[in-house]
């Protein structure tokens, strides 16, 4: 997320009420979570697992709960609750605004686009040409999407990333001040959901395909041409590149990447990244050819068991 216009380093920390090391002119232009922070971007970590991960990042500020060495060239922001304090700046440069019509006043629609009956679309919504919107289409704040695109009935656009810390006192959200982008040509079937970015976007690439009732995980990207089957499930993070195939009911886990031109056949789990131009089948996922030898060789265990044990009527 970048900030309307730059902030410096004690502005930012003026707003969360916090200590800071470096340069209070210290430019400060959005931020975001590790796996997308630019420079310029803020950063937050609070596990001493992860320290040294968000200080060598590319971002500029890191928001930390531990004092710690300034690197040459970055910011701190030194909090007691980063996380606490990253929702903070949510709120305070992307608040929740509360809907006043069923289509917002801000929202742009283009030029030949049909919205059907029972579409809500939220504030800052930008809709290209040439597009179809079924009944009861869901479309929060900030979602943008392009030209020739189609979405079916029941599908909701930026929903909230599911992202909690777990708290004594209970599970903690973190604020989701992301979007959503659909680019041109992209065809989503009922009852899809596709969650917000935390801070970054949700993006689904030119061409891609996605069946009924598939649900796309906070900051995924999807690339181009992609074909998705219904009731596939895509965590958060996961990187889909061009021209993939995924049938139904795959499910993958967060902050992996599937390789280009891959396919991913039915009912297999996902638990690491895939190369791309291959064929996968089962959980854990594997080649699928290899897959389906270890299956028949399981079929024959019953008969090697008995062959090597057998029963004294036999013998």
């Amino acid at each position: 997320m970048k900030f309307p216009q730059a902030h410096t380093l004690r502005q930012i920390a003026t707003i969360l009420d916090c200590d800071f090391a470096g340069p209070e002119d210290f430019p400060v232009y959005g931020m975001n979570e590790i796996h997308v922070v630019e420079p310029g971007d803020i950063v937050f970590v609070d596990h001493p697992k992860y320290y040294d991960k968000a200080l060598n990042s590319a971002a500029t500020v890191i928001l930390i709960n531990k004092q710690v060495e300034c690197p040459e060239g970055k910011g701190l922001l030194i909090s007691d609750d980063p996380f606490r304090d990253f929702n903070k700046l949510t709120n305070y440069f992307r608040p929740f605004e509360k809907a006043v019509a069923t289509i917002a006043p801000s929202a742009t629609i283009g030029k030949n686009t049909i919205i059907q009956p029972d579409v809500f679309i939220g504030n800052n919504v930008v809709i290209g040409d040439h597009c179809v919107i079924h009944p009861h289409v869901t479309i929060y704040d900030n979602t943008v999407i392009g030209d020739y695109v189609t979405i079916h009935a029941g599908t909701v656009l930026g929903a909230d990333a599911f992202y909690y810390k777990n708290r004594p006192e209970g599970f903690d959200k973190l604020i989701s001040g992301g979007r959503v982008v659909i680019e041109d040509h992209v065809d989503l079937g009922a009852l899809c959901t596709i969650d917000k970015g935390v801070t970054g976007s949700t993006i689904i690439k030119k061409g891609a395909k996605l069946d009924n009732q598939v649900h796309v995980g906070h900051d995924t990207v999807i690339g181009k041409k992609c074909l998705i089957a219904s009731q596939t499930g895509i965590a958060g993070c996961v990187i889909i590149e061009d021209e993939v195939t995924i049938w139904g009911q795959v499910g993958m886990t967060s902050g992996i990447t599937i390789g280009s031109k891959a396919v991913i056949l039915a009912q297999s789990g996902i638990s690491k990244s895939l190369a791309g131009h291959t064929t996968y089948f089962g959980y854990p996922a594997e080649e699928a050819r290899k897959k389906y030898k270890e299956l028949a060789s399981i079929r024959k265990i019953p008969d090697i068991i008995e062959k090597l044990n057998p029963r004294e009527g036999d013998q």
